[in-house]
């Protein structure tokens, strides 16, 4: 049996625990070390230069989700049309998706680095960042966005990678970028110094992107088994599938843009720069513990979509009730130390022990509803799978806009200590937002169960 087919029939026949693990634990093990990426900028930035540059980098953070969102647009609405095409045994669907994705990853990555380039300082003003904080931001900014055409295309064509449910090669890539950034930051913000120690986390983060996208190219070009690089153009059949998938997921990551810049402000309005360098830190350990959940998720897409597109509906249940328990579980992993040590887990990041006592309890808060991200995050994933780019694209909005804007607004009001309501605006989104997926994924697999008795007619 060849490759491809082998593929398909593990997705479609095999042990669905087994299938879980198999797809879930390279997932994970890959998102994880690509979580690494900020988050060791900001344990070396922060140890070995300071505290306001730890600061910048975190500002920072939010404005490189432009490249994700880029990168997740066209990925993720690659890898589910590619995996209901390898359900539904469509070869010319399957391959031209390459050639789709690095053309549109070319034109919408260039764009980027122009916009990121002319207007980096005004972005970064948008976060409330001011002072000694805007200088070292803008230096590392600049440099990400250099890398933006490196990133977008070796982060998207590594989710169709796990798409066709090559999720070991996929990890593989990536973790070798992640350990070659984690080697490369303290060397380079050594060897440029304390007063440059900025540009050489960014430089740390820019240079393993260029080598994943360059070995992520030689592999779709010689090695693939299913997807091979074709004529590369857009295709228009393509383009519409792609992006309305897509679209919700980029709205993930743009949103978490808009919603975390917002937050930055917010908090230096009302409680300062302690406060900023509180929420840097907190935000750092909240995206680091969402890594494995989305990465758990990237495991469920091909599962679902597969299946979904080979109308085997028993095993899209199945498949969505084992996935959801094990990011229940995964996520207690993370909750519980930080809920137990929440000021050990800031001083990661922060060396001032009176600054990390005063955030503890809002990293608790923030962590509150942590618990239930796995059904959360699955249940976006699950719409996204399986076209449904509506439901995903409500979810996404609501949890990083709709909701969350009028309460992070509102509530900083209402609190003796105003600043806290910042963080009580996202625990209160994050319970909506989950109630609401509870029922949209209630309607749908009521709807598939309707498909299923007129199937059977």
């Amino acid at each position: 049996m060849d490759a491809k087919q082998d593929s398909r029939s593990k997705l479609l026949n095999g042990n669905t625990f087994k299938t879980m693990l198999s797809l879930s634990v390279p997932a994970i093990l890959g998102m994880v070390v690509i979580g690494l990426y900020n988050f060791m900028d900001a344990v070396f930035v922060g140890r070995m230069v300071g505290p306001e540059a730890m600061t910048a980098v975190k500002v920072s953070y939010p404005f490189t989700l432009m490249n994700s969102g880029i990168a997740t647009l066209i990925g993720t609405g690659s890898a589910s049309v590619l995996s209901r095409a390898v359900g539904r045994k469509d070869q010319e669907t399957i391959s031209r998706i390459m050639g789709n994705l690095i053309a549109l990853i070319l034109l919408l990555s260039l764009l980027m680095t122009v916009v990121g380039e002319l207007f980096t300082v005004r972005l970064l003003s948008l976060s409330g960042a001011r002072g000694d904080i805007l200088i070292q931001a803008e230096r590392y900014l600049k440099v990400v966005f250099i890398g933006s055409l490196f990133v977008n295309f070796a982060q998207s064509a590594n989710m169709v990678m796990r798409g066709e449910g090559k999720l070991k090669t996929a990890m593989g890539i990536m973790a070798a970028g992640a350990l070659l950034n984690i080697a490369l930051d303290p060397l380079l913000i050594s060897v440029m110094g304390k007063e440059n120690g900025i540009l050489g986390a960014a430089w740390a983060t820019v240079i393993p992107q260029i080598l994943q996208a360059s070995f992520t190219l030689w592999y779709f070009i010689k090695k693939s088994d299913n997807v091979r690089i074709h004529k590369i153009r857009i295709h228009g059949n393509l383009v519409g599938p792609v992006l309305s998938v897509g679209v919700s997921a980029m709205l993930m990551q743009v949103m978490s843009m808009v919603q975390q810049t917002i937050m930055y402000n917010t908090a230096a309005t009302w409680g300062g720069s302690s406060w900023q360098t509180i929420l840097g830190a907190c935000l750092s350990l909240q995206a680091f513990a969402f890594i494995p959940l989305w990465g758990i998720s990237q495991g469920f897409q091909p599962a679902i979509g597969t299946n979904y597109g080979a109308k085997q509906y028993d095993r899209v249940r199945s498949f969505t009730k084992v996935f959801m328990v094990a990011a229940t579980i995964l996520a207690m992993v993370f909750y519980l130390p930080t809920m137990l040590a929440p000021k050990g887990m800031l001083s990661m990041f922060i060396t001032n022990e009176s600054i990390c006592i005063q955030g503890a309890p809002m990293l608790r808060v923030l962590f509150t509803t942590y618990i239930s991200y796995g059904v959360l995050i699955l249940a976006i994933t699950f719409f996204q799978a399986i076209g449904k780019a509506g439901a995903a694209s409500a979810m996404a909005l609501l949890r990083q806009v709709l909701l969350f804007l009028p309460l992070v607004v509102l509530l900083p009001k209402l609190f003796t200590v105003p600043v806290q309501g910042v963080f009580y605006a996202q625990m209160i989104t994050d319970l909506v937002v989950l109630l609401i997926g509870i029922i949209l994924l209630l309607i749908t697999f009521g709807n598939i169960r309707k498909e299923e008795r007129l199937m059977s007619c």
